[in-house]
């Protein structure tokens, strides 16, 4: 006597040989994978953010990125005068001159300092700044010498992380030496820096300096061109140098022995003139230099590939769902979770291993072992070497598909889009034996 079946087996029985509802389950099980592909997306985060931590750690003790500002001429003068029965104040500006000639001639030495698996490049910049100035022309902007405030005449010198500073540095003007200090009386242009005392006796139709510089920096170095005609040359042995700011380098030259580039820049180009009073103008968004970057940014590169964690997942689960359908198998949908969070993993071996070793290197290492796995796995689910053989085969070709396209620059929408074509016309050359409703094979059907 044959006993009948319950209700949970007869819905599981419409649920195998439903075509429809296998499909709707499929999908269901790709959207609740996408809870643990949310949670690896934060994991890198979370990973990106330790890094950045060290990297400021380290930084915060070596020296941060500099950019170097200067040198300007400062000028204060007297504005108005206010008088009152206890005392009598001043009110007064600084007038800013910036130099007729500005050469900078400088070599990065970099090194990269590890704080644990985590790793920053710092270096010591060797500067020689040189240059000319010309007497200001301040009744431009005064109406009378007689409001100069002659004996607080300075020279300015812009940089943001005093920290870095290696040794005493010396103004030389006409021939004079002056001892830099720490600070600069007006934040006009520059916030941070250093500053110069000269006589305003001193000063000449044509003056001349010239400064030497040992500056700890991480990262990069900028400079701002405040020079009417600023020329920089730029040397170091690190050999992936990014060239950024408002300026590219009007010459470059980058090898395995590392790089040299050269500007040079006009006031024409740059939004702020040679002299003005107060704050009335700003230097922001002219600096222009380098930075020393560390190529193959594994959190950056493992971002970009979780980025196609859902793609992968889906075309897998279709190709399972098809391999299922025309070879008339049952796979559980358990089994079908169990291949979605394998691909899951796929994406913490990638992040952790890809702290120690390079990422092309881990995303073979992590590839293989996940294709690995799910292709030995599958074995047991299609009951065929042949089906398992394929499927791993097809894994392969969308693992690969993704590595060319991660390593991509310009022309990755351009491969993507026409990967994804040739897969949707692969899904739908597929699709094409697949009987949707069950309908009845008439007698004279033929059965490809």
């Amino acid at each position: 006597m044959s006993e009948n079946p319950s209700s949970f087996d007869r819905f599981n029985n419409s649920i195998n040989s439903s075509i429809t509802l296998k499909l709707i389950s499929v999908g269901i099980l790709i959207l609740i994978l996408l809870i643990p592909e949310n949670m690896v997306s934060s994991l890198i985060s979370q990973r990106e953010s330790r890094h950045n931590e060290a990297i400021e750690e380290i930084t915060g003790k070596w020296g941060a990125q500099q950019t170097i500002t200067g040198p300007i001429l400062n000028l204060p003068c007297k504005i108005s005068a206010i008088k009152s029965e206890k005392e009598d104040s001043i009110n007064s500006e600084t007038l800013h001159y910036l130099p007729e000639v500005l050469n900078i001639k400088g070599t990065l030495k970099p090194e990269v300092r590890y704080r644990g698996i985590y790793e920053a490049v710092v270096y010591l910049s060797v500067l020689h700044i040189d240059g000319i100035f010309k007497a200001p022309r301040f009744k431009e902007l005064i109406a009378s010498e007689d409001q100069l405030i002659k004996n607080k005449t300075y020279i300015s010198l812009g940089i943001p992380d005093l920290r870095g500073i290696k040794d005493t540095i010396i103004l030389k003007w006409n021939n004079k030496s002056i001892a830099f200090d720490p600070g600069i009386d007006d934040k006009d242009i520059v916030a941070s820096g250093l500053s110069a005392p000269i006589s305003f006796d001193d000063i000449k139709e044509n003056n001349t300096f010239s400064i030497d510089i040992e500056l700890n920096g991480s990262a990069g170095i900028n400079f701002v061109p405040i020079g009417k005609i600023t020329s920089v040359h730029l040397q170091s042995s690190w050999e992936s140098p990014s060239f950024d700011g408002a300026f590219l380098p009007d010459s470059h030259d980058i090898t395995s022995r590392g790089f040299d580039a050269r500007w040079r820049i006009l006031h024409l180009n740059r939004n702020y003139p040679q002299q003005w009073k107060g704050s009335k103008f700003s230097t922001e968004n002219s600096e222009f230099g380098v930075k020393l970057i560390i190529p193959a940014d594994v959190y950056q590169q493992t971002t970009r590939t979780s980025k196609y964690a859902i793609l992968l997942i889906s075309l897998s689960f279709i190709i399972f769902f098809f391999i299922e359908v025309l070879n008339h198998l049952r796979i559980h949908p358990l089994q079908y979770l169990l291949v979605g969070i394998a691909l899951c993993i796929f994406y913490t071996l990638l992040l952790s291993i890809s702290e120690f070793i390079a990422f092309g290197y881990t995303y073979l290492i992590a590839s293989i072992a996940t294709i690995g796995l799910i292709t030995s796995y599958s074995v047991n689910i299609f009951r065929s070497a042949k089906f398992s053989a394929m499927f791993g085969g097809l894994l392969t070709v969308l693992y690969l598909f993704i590595y060319i396209i991660i390593r991509l620059e310009d022309t990755a929408l351009l491969i993507g889009s026409i990967g994804l074509f040739l897969i949707i016309a692969f899904l739908m050359y597929l699709s094409r034996k697949v009987k949707w409703y069950n309908e009845p094979k008439k007698d004279n059907e033929k059965i490809d």
